[in-house]
């Protein structure tokens, strides 16, 4: 009978809820990609299958500043919307990052290694959508970065706008995101311990 080695998965574990979001939550964390600064339809993750879904064309001719996924194993419910004073409730979704390297990755559903500098404290028609700023780990320019301020100010700003501005459709002079705080590594790291506690609320923990 054939001996698999462990872990070992016969099937294609669900990206939300099968892999691990890592040994040394939440300073560092494995974070699934759906896009990346090359893509531009946008894409996410089918809750139900796991399989990546076109989620919609990017309305502008802007791109993704940055890798773009979600941590594994989080849920941004009450915990999260409680760090964020001006939201109303939480979106419901896994905890969204972005991920900052040097070298350019131009292929998505891959899990790469990251550590938590800060964020960016964003509301979406009343709901918290935080965004994780991580850099690569062990990436050559950027791998030395422990909070936001170890970031170039001009990536920051680029991310501040892309979000800004992803959902607004040609002519509309306002969009229904607005963007209260960027922060460092330390509420960072709040923000995804109560994003984990929160999975743990919803789905059960491990």
């Amino acid at each position: 009978m054939p001996r698999f080695p462990s872990p070992f998965y016969r099937w294609r574990p669900h990206p939300w809820h099968g892999l691990d979001p890592g040994p040394d939550v939440p300073r560092v964390v494995e974070a699934y990609l759906e896009i990346t600064p090359f893509d531009s339809v946008k894409y996410e993750v089918d809750k139900t299958t796991g399989y990546l879904r076109v989620d919609r064309p990017q309305r502008t001719s802007a791109l993704p500043p940055a890798l773009y996924g979600f941590i594994p194993r989080t849920f941004c419910g009450p915990r999260v919307a409680a760090l964020s004073p001006n939201a109303a409730r939480a979106d419901g979704d896994p905890l969204d990052v972005c991920v900052i390297s040097e070298r350019p990755i131009n292929r998505s559903e891959v899990v790469v290694s990251a550590r938590v500098v800060g964020g960016i404290q964003m509301i979406d028609g009343g709901e918290a959508d935080d965004k994780i700023v991580a850099v690569l780990e062990n990436d050559l320019l950027y791998g030395a970065a422990e909070d936001i301020g170890d970031v170039p100010e001009a990536l920051i700003d680029r991310l501040r706008h892309y979000f800004l501005t992803y959902k607004m459709r040609p002519g509309e002079a306002a969009s229904s995101a607005s963007i209260d705080a960027v922060f460092g590594a330390g509420h960072a790291h709040r923000v995804v311990l109560a994003a984990r506690e929160d999975y743990e609320d919803e789905f059960g923990g491990d």
